[in-house]
């Protein structure tokens, strides 16, 4: 549903400048897709990665991604609160026809904060204990009863890590989001975060890839 909305809200996206995965210099660069993994993405930094254990580190949801959440469910909360308070009910129902738009965007305001909340909040999650990653409020052992297809890979299936831009742009705005992406062995990928702080993704990043003893293939700086 959360992607829904974003498409709903009429964004575009395009990749960053075209690059040669040679540069790399690693077959399974020139395999690997170097387009938008995932739709949309954010003009700030939405997550950050933590240590969590001395075998684990996930990435959490920030102040500020916290905060956006809020702030569309509250301005649609304060609508409907408004819009209701203004309403006559009577024995035929609504006297005050003119409340029903802005009572069905207080609702879609307030459905979108939840589901972004909701959605951004998922852990993502490196375990080196259970040697898996996994995107997603069921860990590994609970994904084959009812688990997102695709949320989870063992460790051992990360080849590289991927850093790549994408320009969204809407009817208002415009900006640039970068994505962390895995890249297995097969040349598929699981994207990670998706978000406009390239400073602290890169930072993360170099994290990350020491963490699981991974190359980093940055396009980004290309």
């Amino acid at each position: 549903m959360f992607e829904e909305l974003k498409k709903a809200a009429g964004r575009r996206r395009s990749g960053g400048a075209s690059i040669d995965p040679s540069v790399f210099g690693d077959p399974l660069a020139l395999e690997t897709s170097w387009q938008p993994a995932a739709a949309g993405g954010a003009s700030f930094g939405t997550h950050r990665l933590k240590q969590t254990s001395g075998h684990r580190v996930e990435f959490a949801p920030t102040v500020a991604w916290n905060l956006f959440c809020l702030l569309f469910f509250c301005v649609g909360s304060g609508v409907l609160v408004f819009q209701i308070n203004l309403i006559d009910l009577d024995g035929a129902g609504f006297s005050n026809r003119g409340a029903t738009v802005p009572l069905i965007v207080g609702t879609i305001f307030s459905i979108a904060g939840v589901c972004m909340w909701w959605y951004g909040n998922a852990p993502r999650v490196f375990d080196q204990a259970r040697a898996m990653f996994w995107r997603g409020r069921k860990e590994p052992a609970m994904v084959g009863a009812g688990g997102e297809k695709g949320s989870s890979t063992p460790l051992s299936a990360i080849h590289a890590l991927q850093l790549i831009s994408e320009y969204v742009s809407g009817n208002k705005s415009a900006y640039t989001s970068y994505e962390l992406n895995l890249v297995l062995v097969d040349g598929s990928r699981m994207n990670v975060v998706d978000h406009g702080n390239l400073e602290h993704l890169r930072a993360d990043a170099k994290t990350l890839a020491q963490f699981l003893n991974k190359p980093i293939w940055d396009a980004t700086q290309y």
